[in-house]
């Protein structure tokens, strides 16, 4: 039975590192690893025995780099050649890795970056190679940058199957290939890009998606949050159906599912692209317990003044028999939930610009 939690904090200027006992109530943080670096991504796979740390640091002098670590952060490696890289004959360049994901085979990892791009790992995230046929793909010259970048940000490996992975871009939709990634296809029907022009704003592609997740048990279902909108798909993203009904916003950028229960998901409504903090200034987390028909404020703890947004990958849960919820946001403060989001309370404070959480139970 686990009775250790890791949580790994990515900022603009650095990776954190906390850990806690099962109560989750007292932590103690190591970091800045990376000084100075923004962590975009990050990862801990405990697949294999040993724990193995990821986070994807772009330098602003070396550039993007996939760091790992076989001792919760005592050390760390790099990949070979320094990076990420695009073959030569892309003329492309890796600006940033915005996405760490397991596969479901023993040591695939997918890494998505920014340009728009999927890589693949076989080897616990040592070495990368590109998705050539998403790379090439005749969309790619159409896919546009959302506000923050161009990047695939969302990369979900099917649970049981290792052919099928489903991929999610600002500004470009879902995509997803069921053929080991010889071929990808659009999966955005129903998504509503509201930023395009009535009578357009149902386009095959496009859309600015902003995250998608899953439950393993469940991998035909899937749920998505948009850039305006909050959306389930029943038959593995062939459809899609708006659950924002009962929400204070439909904008938002993360959107997390219990990790023990597929009908329960959370996300941070925040306002749209004018006022890009809570509605009322008051930081909630919004959690449904039946797959989106309903929603619930969970708010004990949290605080009634809060300006600033939690991005994409910037809330996770772990792993616990009862799980523990956690949220960072732009201020540089983290909190978190040891009980499945009914209380919170502050884990850390005074960080920078807090880009993504991951956390585990070891």
């Amino acid at each position: 039975m686990a009775d250790r939690t890791l949580l790994m904090v990515g900022t603009r200027k650095g990776l954190w590192i906390g850990t806690s006992d099962e109560a989750r109530e007292d932590w103690e943080f190591t970091g800045p690893h990376f000084d100075m670096e923004e962590v975009y991504s990050c990862l801990v796979d405990t697949r294999g025995g040993t724990p193995r740390l990821l986070a994807g640091a772009s330098s602003s002098w070396l550039g993007p780099q996939v760091w790992r670590s076989d001792d919760l952060g005592g050390s760390w490696e790099g990949t070979p050649n320094g990076a990420v890289r695009f073959p030569d004959d892309t003329g492309a360049k890796v600006e940033r890795v915005w996405q760490l994901a397991p596969g479901c085979e023993d040591g695939v990892v997918y890494a998505g970056t920014e340009p728009a791009a999927v890589f693949r790992s076989t080897d616990r995230g040592e070495t990368f190679t590109l998705e050539r046929a998403l790379w090439d793909h005749p969309h790619r010259p159409e896919w546009n940058a959302g506000f923050g970048g161009q990047a695939f940000h969302t990369v979900l490996p099917h649970p049981q199957d290792p052919l099928s992975v489903t991929a999610a871009l600002s500004t470009g939709g879902v995509y997803q290939t069921s053929d080991g990634g010889q071929s990808w296809a659009p999966r955005n029907h129903g998504i509503r890009a509201e930023f395009l022009p009535e009578g357009q704003q149902f386009p095959e592609f496009g859309q600015c998606v902003h995250k998608v997740t899953r439950h393993p048990a469940r991998p035909e279902r899937l749920y998505l949050q948009n850039h305006g909108g909050v959306y389930r798909s029943d038959d593995h993203g062939a459809s899609w159906a708006s659950i924002a009904e009962g929400l204070p916003a439909e904008f938002g950028f993360p959107i997390v599912v219990h990790p023990h229960q597929p009908d329960t998901v959370y996300v941070f409504p925040i306002n749209g692209g004018d006022k890009r903090y809570p509605p009322d200034a008051k930081a909630r987390v919004w959690r449904s317990r039946d797959a989106g028909e309903t929603w619930e404020e969970l708010a004990d703890g949290l605080p009634d003044a809060f300006y600033v947004a939690v991005m994409r990958d910037a809330m996770c849960a772990d792993d616990h028999e009862r799980s523990g919820l956690y949220f960072g946001a732009r201020n540089g403060a983290v909190w978190g939930s040891p009980d499945e989001g009914e209380t919170w309370h502050q884990v850390v404070a005074d960080l920078p610009d807090v880009m993504c959480v991951r956390a585990a139970a070891l």
